[in-house]
């Protein structure tokens, strides 16, 4: 993950751009590195954001591709936790919720006014924070 954030952040590698016939590639590659660590989301954005799409097509396919992955992993875990007498965790599942929304109300009024290149480094910082935190055995 930390190879993938310094890819991100060097200048050579800002340069590189891919064609969508790399899509499928791109997808396994994400997809596996991302099982590996779990962290999907920020490999699937490493790879978009080097497609040239704009920002808003960058941000509407990584929620759309999130919210398919989401809804696969809650069908699963409702199969196999249903009865297992979670429900004193619906607080924390409402307030998930609600910061789910809150973020994206947030994130739609903010993208209008972020570049490209802000979107970038927020995914490659990111991604170094995730793979210092994995490191470390934080997370």
């Amino acid at each position: 993950m930390a190879f993938f954030a310094y890819a991100e952040l060097s200048h050579t590698f800002f340069k590189i751009n891919f064609e969508r016939r790399f899509l499928p590639l791109g997808g396994l590659i994400s997809g596996f590195f991302g099982g590996l660590s779990g962290h999907q989301g920020a490999f699937r954005a490493a790879f978009l954001v080097r497609l040239g799409l704009p920002k808003e097509a960058f941000v509407a396919t990584g929620v759309l591709l999130a919210c398919i992955v989401d809804l696969s992993r809650l069908t699963v875990y409702a199969a196999h936790y249903i009865g297992a007498g979670l429900e004193e965790n619906i607080p924390v599942v409402a307030a998930g919720i609600a910061a789910a929304f809150t973020g994206s109300f947030l994130g739609a009024r903010l993208l209008r006014k972020v570049t490209y290149r802000t979107i970038q480094n927020s995914v490659a910082g990111l991604m170094m924070m995730i793979a210092i935190g994995l490191g470390i055995g934080l997370l």
